[in-house]
């Protein structure tokens, strides 16, 4: 088995999550709703060997075959992608590869040293940095102010979105924005799903027999346990996760990849969720809720279960470096979820998954961490717990944790994820400003939100990784909760055979394309910014300007001023090296 490369971070890695709790209970719409490299390593449980960082932000072209995007992830064009505000988009197709990453030995991706986004004008690389003798400054990077080392940006991979992509070119467009070096927002970090998340097209495990019957009061058509596993099977994934995955390798080879279920297979599982505590579930169903089995028998066959998957998985050339036990371990969800409590969480760690996992070089995440309370409390008894805490190597928290005061308490003196953002248009504060929406708003109120999910995380929380949410879907954005509509947003929207780019995309993509991972975080004082020196010796600075537009915006590095015009209600990149 592979051994894979360990986790560096000084800092802290959050994981933000698309989930919450509370809001009226909706119908899913018709078909959707259960139908059908960083440096160094703080585990020491390597072996594989460290991919070298990507020494700009925008990592090194990679291979010299164009990178092939067909329905099942080989076959097909070589990427491309379209031309924005000057930016070359084109020039990654055919005989060059795209936005591969280090170690390579092609070029390094020259990228524009200016670029600036707003409403009505996103990414434009047309504006120009002058020398500025100015005394009066917007935003000053202090370098010598440095917090944690940056080890990328990441978003998640869901099976609905890969299903909105209805043809080649499509596949080739998103695949080519998203994670393209040149081109693109170049994410480093991919989120696999174990079995079904809640983007699933419809609720499955890797170990069942594909149906979802109703279930009844004493569980009798709970399906059979499978302790050795016999029905395991990826077969599902390759349908289209599995094609996915290779379509963003084929854009980026070096690109990254941690896992976490939402279920274990359900006759690990008693009980299922009933109520959201206000109203009765709509559609129940033995995947949605419940709680994980505590017996040894069931615990170690789980384990088998992550390790069939990582082994699936690398058999596909897809090494995933990172697990986490379940994502929101306190949340019971009317879609894929699961409850665990304190003493079997840390017993499947110390005494199941972890051991499992070492043999394979995979990491043990803590998390992924939503509910302030249940979630920080179970986290801190599996910190508590002498056979689960050596396992754990990063600390995954979800946007309802993400403030220091609910943190702190874990005391974990772990690196912190943020490994999922939160989806925007929340139904449970229907009334709020904005009101809730139907369809998924995608707007540049959202954008601005985000900016400052990001900015908090990385400058006060200090994350080490910030990963976003779902990277493509429909201009609805449901999911498959049979209870509660929620619409949320994505990074690219998916219509009638075309894509959309929307101003998110653009807030994620302002740093990832610009921040190398291995890049190290530096302060910054008189504005609303955040800044990194990458491992070349550049400085990056992204900029948001609240206020009206500024010609004569003044960004200060050391004893060099540099002066542009700053857009209103809009965002700026800089790029610099002495």
């Amino acid at each position: 088995m592979t051994k894979l490369r360990s986790i560096t971070s000084l800092g802290s890695v959050l994981v933000f999550a698309a989930c919450g709790s509370g809001g009226s209970p909706v119908t899913p719409p018709t078909g959707m709703a259960g139908a059908g490299p960083l440096m160094g390593g703080v585990s020491g449980s390597g072996g594989k060997a460290a991919a070298p960082p990507e020494s700009t932000a925008g990592t090194s072209t990679a291979g010299s075959a164009g990178a092939a995007i067909g329905a099942g992830g080989t076959g097909g064009a070589a990427v491309g992608g379209s031309n924005e505000g000057g930016s070359n988009a084109g020039g990654s197709a055919g005989s060059a590869g795209s936005a591969g990453g280090g170690g390579t030995g092609t070029p390094d991706v020259t990228l524009p040293p200016l670029v600036t986004s707003a409403p009505g004008a996103y990414w434009k690389t047309s504006g120009a940095l002058a020398d500025s003798t100015s005394a009066t400054v917007n935003v000053t990077i202090n370098e010598a102010a440095t917090a944690q080392k940056w080890d990328g940006f990441g978003a998640a991979f869901n099976e609905l979105g890969w299903s909105f992509l209805s043809s080649i070119e499509m596949r080739q467009e998103a695949m080519t924005l998203l994670f393209s070096a040149s081109d693109g927002a170049a994410f480093s970090w991919g989120r696999i799903p174990i079995g079904a998340s809640n983007y699933a097209m419809s609720r499955y495990t890797l170990d069942d027999d594909g149906s979802d019957v109703a279930p009844v009061a004493d569980e009798s058509n709970r399906p059979g346990a499978d302790l050795a596993l016999t029905k395991f099977s990826l077969a599902r994934d390759r349908e289209k996760l599995i094609p996915y995955v290779k379509a963003a390798q084929a854009v980026k080879p070096n690109l990254r990849f941690w896992a976490s279920p939402w279920t274990p297979p359900l006759w690990m599982k008693t009980s299922f969720r009933k109520t959201d505590g206000w109203t009765e579930v709509k559609k129940p169903s033995y995947y949605d809720g419940g709680s994980i089995k505590s017996d040894a028998a069931t615990l170690s066959a789980y384990a088998l279960y992550f390790e069939k998957f990582v082994r699936g998985y690398e058999d596909q050339g897809i090494d995933v470096e990172v697990v986490s036990a379940q994502t929101e371990p306190s949340f019971e969800e009317s879609y894929p979820s699961c409850v665990w409590d304190k003493a079997t969480y840390a017993t499947f760690v110390g005494h199941y998954l972890g051991p499992a996992m070492t043999p394979l070089g995979v990491e043990v995440m803590l998390g992924t961490l939503s509910d302030w309370g249940k979630d920080v409390d179970l986290a801190s008894a599996a910190l508590a717990d002498s056979s689960a805490k050596p396992f754990f190597k990063l600390v995954g928290a979800q946007w309802g944790v993400l403030e220091p005061i609910k943190l702190d308490a874990l005391n974990a003196n772990l690196p912190i994820w943020a490994t999922e953002h939160k989806g925007g248009n929340y139904p449970w504060n229907p009334a709020g400003v904005p009101p809730y929406a139907h369809y998924a708003p995608n707007d540049q109120a959202y954008a601005v939100e985000s900016w400052g999910y990001i900015r908090d995380a990385i400058g006060k929380l200090k994350v080490s990784t910030y990963n976003a949410w779902n990277m493509v879907l429909d201009p609805t954005g449901w999911g498959i909760d049979t209870s509660r509509e929620w619409a949320q947003n994505a990074l690219l929207v998916a219509n009638a055979g075309s894509l959309t780019k929307t101003p998110v995309y653009y807030v994620f993509r302002h740093l990832s394309q610009y921040v190398a991972p291995g890049a190290t975080v530096v302060g910054t004082t008189g504005g609303d910014a955040l800044a990194f020196k990458n491992p070349d010796g550049s400085f990056v600075a992204v900029m948001f300007n609240s206020g009206v537009g500024n010609d004569h915006y003044v960004l200060a590095i050391g004893e060099k001023k540099l002066e542009f015009a700053m857009p209103g209600n809009g965002w700026a990149t800089v790029k610099y090296k002495p």
